[in-house]
């Protein structure tokens, strides 16, 4: 069972930051696309930010300025710093992984963004 562990999650006011974290084991990280997604109520999970194993990015472009998705290869964690924070950016967020028809999950973390 392959274990993608998020963490970083919260309340934090619109304008603020927070920083994502995703760890995987080696021999996911190494080799996969890694992405962020996020569901809110309501809502069809969407693609965030997505980073290749050789380090090409896209965003969605609501997010295109205020979101960094990067990688730390010694930790074998994903991260996406988060700035400038709306209230529309309040979701559950994934973590996930992929490599042709393999796909992974992590358990999500709460984003809550209000005054």
């Amino acid at each position: 069972q392959v274990q993608l562990v998020e963490s970083g999650g919260g309340l934090v006011q619109p304008g603020g930051s927070l920083r994502l974290s995703c760890a995987a084991p080696a021999s996911i990280f190494n080799v996969y696309n890694m992405a962020w997604y996020r569901q809110a109520p309501g809502n069809q999970r969407e693609l965030v930010a997505r980073l290749t194993p050789w380090g090409s990015t896209n965003y969605a472009d609501s997010v295109k300025g205020r979101f960094t998705i990067s990688r730390d290869n010694a930790k074998k964690t994903m991260y996406m710093q988060m700035s400038s924070l709306k209230p529309e950016d309040t979701a559950v967020y994934y973590c996930q992984a992929d490599r042709g028809s393999l796909n992974y999950w992590g358990q999500g973390t709460q984003v809550t963004v209000s005054s």
